[in-house]
C-alpha cells in the first residue's frame, strides 16, 4: 500500500512558512507499513489544487491532504475533493451546531463563514476534532481513500492518532518499515560513504539514506519486512558492520545528539564539567544545558569574549594574550585549565577562535579555532579550520568541543582531546 500527502497553502509556498505535517504524517504511515511515494505542496488556485489531487488519485493508494479545510474562500480541498469524486457537498448540521457551541464556549458569536467548515462531501465520514472547527474527512472511491485533515499540526495529529491510525491499521499490510539512526562527527559526507559503500551490496534488502548537517553526519539503513525479528536481526548486523568501518567517528547507533551521549558519558564517569568560551558566544553551554538534568555535571560557563574578561574571569595571563594573541593554542589551554580551576570541575574546555566575517589575517584566518580541554592531568589542545559563515564556524567549533569531551574519555589516555 502507498500513499501521497499534499499540503495544501499558497503559505507554504512562501519562504515564512515551512510544511512539517507531512514529515510527521510520513513517518506514522511508515510504522503502519504504507510507504509514501510522492509529496506535492500546492497553493489556493482551484486549477493547481485539481491538477495535483488528480495526479495523486491516479497513482497513490491512500491519499492524505493537510489544510484548506477553513472557512475563507481560499480553502478550497474539499470543493476540489468533492467535484473531483463526482460527490456533492451538503450540510452536516451536526458539525455546525458543535462549531456554534464551540464559540459559545469561548463567549463568542459564529461568523456566518464558519459554516463551510461543516459542508461534508456525500458518503465521507466525518472525523472529530476537538481541537478545532474543522473536521477531518475520510473518502472512499474506486479503491482510492482520501483522508483530509486539518493543516493545524495540533489538530492533524489529534484526528489522525483518535480516527485515522485504526482505521488504516486495519487495512494497512503486513510489511513494516525497520530503521536505524546512526550518528557520525569529524568526518565528511564523500569519507562516511566512501566507508559505508561496500557493506550495501552485503544486504540488497536493506537501503540506507545519508543525511548531512552541521552537527554531522546521519546514516539511516532501513528495511521493509513483514518478519519484525528478521529486520531486526539484519538490522543489528549492518549497522554493527557501520560502526567497525566509522570507527571512532561514530557517537550514536539510537540517534542520539552529541549532547545526549556527552550527557551520559559524564554521567556515567561522575564527572563535571565547566566551559570558557570566546567566539561561540555561549553556544557550547547552552548545548550541555539543552539535557534534561545537566545540573549534575554542568557547573557552569563563561563567555570571555573581551580579553580583560578572560583575565579576571578566567585567569588568563594578560602577558600570554599580549604575546601570543587571543585566538592562540596558548590562550586556548589557559582558558581550559583556568576555568577548571576556578569551578572545580573535573573537565575545563576553552575555545577561542575567528568566526568572522572579519578579523582574520593570512596568519590567523578566519574559521582558526583552537579547543583546549584540561582535567587533573593538565591541559591539552588542538587548533581546527572551519569553513562557511560565522554561524556555521560557531555551530562546527561547538559540535568539536563536544566531540572533544567524548573523545577525552575513549582515548583516556591519548593527548589529543
Amino acid at each position: 500500500m502507498n500513499a501521497e500527502i499534499i499540503a495544501v497553502g499558497s503559505e507554504l509556498l512562501t519562504p515564512f512558512r515551512q510544511d512539517t505535517n507531512s514529515l510527521w504524517l510520513t513517518g506514522e504511515l511508515n510504522k503502519l507499513g504504507i510507504r509514501v511515494i510522492h509529496k506535492a505542496i500546492v497553493g489556493d488556485a482551484p486549477d493547481e489544487m485539481r491538477s495535483s489531487f488528480s495526479h495523486a488519485l491516479s497513482r497513490a493508494d491512500v491519499i492524505f491532504s493537510c489544510g484548506g479545510l477553513g472557512p475563507t474562500d481560499d480553502d478550497r480541498t474539499r470543493e476540489t475533493v468533492a467535484e473531483l469524486l463526482g460527490r456533492k457537498l451538503r450540510m452536516d448540521d451536526e458539525i455546525l451546531r458543535g462549531i456554534q457551541e464551540r464559540f459559545r464556549r469561548f463567549a463568542r458569536t459564529m461568523p456566518d463563514i464558519n459554516a463551510r467548515q461543516a459542508m461534508v462531501p456525500e458518503g465521507a465520514t466525518v472525523l472529530a476534532n476537538p481541537r478545532g472547527t474543522a473536521p477531518g474527512l475520510w473518502l472512499e472511491s474506486k479503491g482510492k481513500i482520501v483522508v483530509m485533515l486539518p493543516g493545524v499540526p495540533v489538530e492533524l495529529k489529534g484526528i489522525f492518532e483518535a480516527e485515522v491510525r485504526a482505521r488504516l491499521s486495519r487495512i494497512a499490510p503486513a510489511e513494516r518499515l525497520y530503521t536505524r539512526e546512526l550518528r557520525v562527527t569529524g568526518l565528511p559526507e564523500s569519507e562516511v560513504e566512501t566507508r559505508v559503500r561496500p557493506l550495501y551490496p552485503l544486504y540488497p534488502d536493506t537501503e540506507t539514506t545519508i543525511l548531512a548537517a552541521l552537527t554531522g553526519i546521519q546514516l539511516h539503513p532501513r528495511i521493509w519486512s513483514a518478519d519484525a525479528a528478521h529486520a531486526t536481526r539484519v538490522l543489528d548486523e549492518i549497522a554493527s558492520r557501520m560502526g567497525l568501518a566509522l570507527g571512532e567517528y561514530l557517537y550514536s547507533t539510537r540517534g542520539e545528539t552529541l549532547e545526549d551521549v556527552v550527557a551520559r558519558i559524564l554521567t556515567e564517569n561522575r564527572a563535571t564539567v565547566a566551559v570558557a568560551e570566546s567566539c561561540t558566544g555561549g553556544m557550547l553551554a547552552e548545548r550541555l544545558t539543552n539535557v534534561a538534568g545537566s545540573s549534575a555535571y554542568f557547573l557552569g560557563g563563561v563567555v570571555c569574549y573581551s580579553n580583560e574578561l578572560k583575565t579576571s574571569l578566567v585567569g588568563v595571563p594578560a602577558e600570554l594574550i599580549e604575546s601570543k594573541g587571543a585566538v592562540s593554542s596558548e590562550v586556548a589551554l589557559a582558558l581550559a585549565d583556568g576555568v577548571r580551576r576556578r569551578t572545580g570541575a573535573t573537565i575545563g574546555v576553552g575555545i577561542t577562535g575567528i568566526a568572522g566575517p572579519g578579523g582574520g589575517t593570512p596568519e590567523k584566518p578566519v574559521g582558526l579555532v583552537h579547543i583546549g580541554i584540561a582535567d587533573e592531568r593538565g591541559p591539552r589542545e588542538r587548533a581546527f579550520r572551519f569553513t562557511g559563515d560565522r554561524d556555521r564556524i560557531r555551530i562546527f567549533a561547538s559540535q568539536t568541543a563536544l566531540d572533544s569531551i567524548r573523545r577525552h574519555f575513549l582515548f583516556p589516555a591519548t593527548p589529543r582531546p
